[in-house]
């Protein structure tokens, strides 16, 4: 069994009181306290520092409220003493300071989201952002800002900021209230007053962060998963507060932190930070010139300073150029391949800051396929649907023009992408977590009673003798096969191989004599001894894993899960009736809900892997599923299938970005029950504040309108009526068919990439670099369905990022702030223009 080495140092923590943002600093005294922190072990496991008193008892806080001391002695042999952990998880400062970050990020989503679909959490910039408004509060604050704080800030923000997307207020709500046709339900468009749209949000904002609790033990703490995200929001944070860590000895530059508060331990100043950015999982996040093999890392207040700056004039310049759009709305579409292609093919370029932000943030190679989707989709098919006559309309048209035409092609594209993508996933999902304790079972009972039959037909076998009994076996865990193949410490479980070279370790004699003496008892008993053996190991993992994880007073009770999941369904159920009432059948909601549980797993996995939560993939997987069990006779086929993939939509969504949050916690050992709690409250009043703020754009603006065009909204209620048996115009569904089969095929191709080189190291650039020249079905089709001008901006954007890091070798957190404040701007400044808008100011 692997044993992890950790040093602990004897200290007591005091706080800096010349900076109450700084960490409590070591007090002076003899011994080790005094020293620097210990280097990082080479074993496989990093080093935590821990500033504890060897002699203290083991005193985990009380609360999530409650300053934790949780350090203290390990009871167990294996197990390392818990860290230190300074400040409060969960105070009503943090609170408050999330909830007024996540507004300005809600209002951005709404309104990028109601012109493109484009949503984005935002972690990084808002943990930036909470850390600067402590920052300003210097002189006010009674106790120090501490890390596990700044988590619960990050979480409230980001659970409020997703509620525009996870309540399909961009997307499902526009194409039920303005795309439904009068022979669907109770068309044209649902009267969903902003009651109803409340009541809605609030039914859908809850279950999927109930059911994303006991995932946690299963993706972050037994198979260690990375949530890329998560993780380098700790870093940013670890370094805010100046908790940086050394670079890692060469045996561990390909390993990331992975146990509870294995970013809190305080190290020496001036040490070097490493810190994975998009697409790099070792570049430096603060300055610095390299020197020899180390980087030293510049002192983390002019960091945070610089940062900050570049967030508040990137978010300036934005504001500027989106308050200059509403007085010259030309800005917003500019010929730059012509006035030809520009009135006739939709040829523009808007060159709004925030859309290249969006292109810097999604990376080169996403952009490119983006590029190609708009030149196969604009260049090609939209001039040869025109020309054939199959879109006879304008082409602007959703309805009769190439626009609406070459949508069904995007949806094609999209389904098979999702169909397989979320297809080997799920398959993976199911045989490494889910269904392994049954396979082993299933395999080894049935190959013995296979034999058992087989020896009984030759007449050599005792027929008195039964199949094994079906005991002693336990669920086996590949979290090493889940990290690409990099090795680990191991987790709970074993591998059939391990079965089976513990069930060989007899002699040939002894296996001989026990075969001979009867067959059934001899497996019974080589398999016995060897699964005891394992059994006995696993039962000191679990020991030793509990020291991995949060103190239990400081995680969601199982209590607390069971009774919150059934009252967030029936309340989920409950709220669909009272908005949609018989127009949407109880049968139907319930089944939505369960399914939203188990494609919700699905998502959670992806996002832990792949940094991507498929939550559109997800949600078209659940309409597709509806359209076989709600017969297309049914009036309401199409709003019920809306309905399905919205709540599947939702819980993924929800339970995505509650794992996020909890890996950042995690790692900077913040209690999982504030953030439960945190998520809750944010995604509370993220619910009503979205209700509130789609109302008012769909009263100020005509929605769909040139300004926003909701194109997801499309999106939606073409998947509905297309799984439902609508015909499609001519020739989509042949060049639906073949597009689709042809990125069938790209994303099998990606997939078996990343399968085969996957991991660390020098395959894992490998598989990067394979992957990004293979197009992926979401970006392509995404570039089809969206108008050009946006997608020449990303892809401006993205190039950028590439020159930023590739050509120039700058580092990453600069260019994300850049970024976050490019789309913060315009989507905050937009609110002044909505409110010009509603006042009449005119337009130049």
């Amino acid at each position: 069994m692997a044993q992890r080495t950790r040093t602990a140092v004897a200290a007591t923590a005091t706080a800096d009181p010349r900076d109450p943002l700084l960490p409590p600093s070591p007090a002076p005294g003899p011994g080790p306290s005094t020293g620097p922190a210990a280097p990082p072990s080479t074993s496989s496991e990093p080093t935590d520092t821990n500033t504890t008193n060897p002699d203290a008892p083991l005193t985990p806080s009380s609360s999530p409220t409650s300053s934790s001391t949780s350090s203290g002695i390990s009871l167990h042999p294996h197990s390392p003493p818990r860290p230190l952990i300074e400040g409060k998880s969960f105070t009503a400062r943090a609170v408050l300071v999330g909830l007024g970050v996540g507004l300005i990020i809600c209002f951005s989503n709404m309104y990028f989201g109601l012109q493109t679909g484009w949503v984005s959490i935002m972690s990084m910039p808002a943990s930036l952002m909470g850390f600067g408004v402590f920052r300003l509060l210097t002189k006010r604050l009674k106790f120090p800002f501490s890390p596990v704080e700044n988590v619960l800030v990050q979480t409230v923000a980001g659970s409020m900021a997703i509620m525009p997307l996870g309540c399909g207020f961009v997307g499902v709500i526009p194409a039920m209230q303005f795309l439904l046709r009068d022979d669907e339900g109770e068309g044209p468009g649902l009267d969903l007053g902003l009651g109803k749209l409340v009541v809605w949000g609030l039914g859908l904002c809850y279950f999927g962060v109930v059911f994303g609790v006991p995932l946690r033990r299963q993706v972050i703490i037994r198979e260690q998963l990375k949530f890329p995200s998560g993780f380098s929001t700790a870093v940013l944070i670890s370094v805010l507060h100046g908790k940086t860590r050394q670079r890692a000895s060469e045996s561990e530059r390909h390993e990331d932190p992975a146990t509870f508060a294995s970013l809190a331990a305080q190290e020496e100043s001036g040490s070097a930070v490493v810190v994975p950015g998009p697409g790099n999982d070792n570049n430096a996040l603060t300055g610095g010139q390299e020197t020899g093999e180390e980087e030293a890392a510049e002192p983390h207040s002019a960091s945070w300073k610089r940062n900050l700056n570049l967030l508040l004039v990137c978010f300036l310049l934005s504001g500027i150029f989106t308050l200059s759009t509403y007085f010259v709305p030309a800005l917003r579409s500019i010929p730059i391949f012509g006035s030809y292609l520009a009135t006739t093919w939709l040829w523009t370029l808007n060159p709004s800051l925030a859309y290249v932000g969006q292109g810097i943030i999604m990376g080169p190679a996403t952009t490119l396929h983006m590029l190609l989707g708009a030149v196969i989709g604009w260049g090609v098919l939209s001039p040869l649907a025109k020309s054939r006559g199959w879109a006879p309309g304008d082409v602007d048209d959703w309805e009769k023009g190439s626009k609406g035409w070459i949508v069904w092609v995007s949806l094609a594209i999209m389904l098979a992408d999702s169909v397989v993508s979320l297809g080997w996933l799920a398959g993976r999902s199911v045989v490494r977590v889910q269904g392994v304790r049954k396979a082993v079972k299933w395999v080894v009972v049935q190959g013995h009673g296979i034999m058992q039959r087989a020896k009984e037909a030759l007449g050599r076998a005792d027929k008195t003798k039964r199949p094994v009994g079906r005991s002693g076996y336990r669920a086996i865990s590949t979290g090493d096969a889940a990290r690409g193949g990099v090795p680990t410490r191991p987790r709970l479980g074993r591998r059939l191989s391990d079965i089976s070279e513990a069930s060989n370790s007899d002699d040939e004699e002894e296996e001989y004599t026990h075969l001979n003496s009867g067959f059934n008892g001899g497996l019974r008993q080589r398999h016995s001894s060897a699964l005891n053996r394992i059994h006995e190991e696993d039962l000191e993992e679990e020991k030793e894993e509990e020291y991995d994880d949060a103190p239990p007073d400081q995680q969601v009770s199982d209590k607390t899960v069971a009774i919150g999941l059934v009252l967030s369904i029936v309340f989920c159920i409950g709220c669909i009736h009272f908005v949609f009432g018989n127009l949407v059948p109880l049968f139907a909601t319930v089944t939505a809900v369960f399914m939203a549980l188990v494609l919700s797993v699905m998502g959670v996995r992806a996002l832990g892997e792949t940094d991507l939560n498929p939550v559109s993939g997800i949600s078209k997987l659940a309409q597709l599923f509806f359209a076989f069990i709600i017969p297309q006779s049914n009036k309401n086929s199409v709003l019920i299938n809306l309905v399905a993939g919205a709540v599947s939509e939702a819980g993924a969504l929800q339970a995505g970005d509650l794992m996020q949050d909890l890996k950042t916690g995690h790692l900077l050992g913040a209690a999982p029950k504030a953030q439960f709690y945190g998520q809750v409250i944010g995604a509370t009043v993220g619910a009503i504040v979205s209700a509130f703020i789609y109302k008012l754009y769909t009263v100020v603006y005509t929605i769909p309108g040139p300004l926003f065009q909701v194109p997801t909204g499309y999106v939606w209620i073409f998947t509905a009526r297309l799984v439902t048996g609508e015909g499609l115009p001519p020739m989509a569904k042949e060049w639906a068919i073949g597009s689709a089969t042809l990125f069938a095929a790209t994303t099998a191709a990606r997939i078996v990439i990343v399968d085969k080189l996957g991991g660390g190291g020098v395959n894992g650039e490998k598989a990067k670099r394979w992957q990004a020249l293979i197009p992926g079905g979401i970006a392509v089709a995404v570039g089809m369905y969206n108008v050009p001008s946006f997608t020449i901006a990303r892809t401006i954007g993205g190039l950028l990022g590439w020159w930023w890091k590739g050509v120039m070798g700058w580092e990453d957190t600069p260019l994300i702030v850049l970024a976050s404040g490019f789309i913060l701007g315009e989507g905050f400044l937009s609110i002044v223009n909505l409110i010009m808008q509603s006042a009449g100011v005119p337009h130049l």
